[in-house]
């Protein structure tokens, strides 16, 4: 039996797969560079947000066996990235 938290942190990612698929389809639809970057520029957006999520699910679910001072170090570490992709 799969953890809940596998399966949660799974389903984002195939969920996330998809709009990424979806978006390959609408630009090759479109066949406009304009509008293909705008399209582009949507999907910047639903990547942070489901690395966090699917993180936070991660961590939620094996909370119990890792220390604070190590789930600080994640979270600093996924900060670090969120800016470095920002900049």
């Amino acid at each position: 039996m799969l953890e809940k938290a596998i399966m949660g942190m799974a389903a984002l990612r195939v969920f996330s797969g998809s709009i990424e698929i979806i978006a390959a389809l609408l630009i090759l639809k479109v066949n406009q560079v304009e509008k293909a970057l705008l399209i582009n520029s949507g999907l910047a957006i639903v990547g942070p947000i489901i690395l966090i999520t699917t993180t936070t699910i991660g961590l939620l679910g094996m909370s119990d066996r890792v220390s604070f001072a190590k789930i600080a170090w994640i979270l600093v570490g996924i900060s670090c990235i969120l800016i470095g992709v920002r900049k």
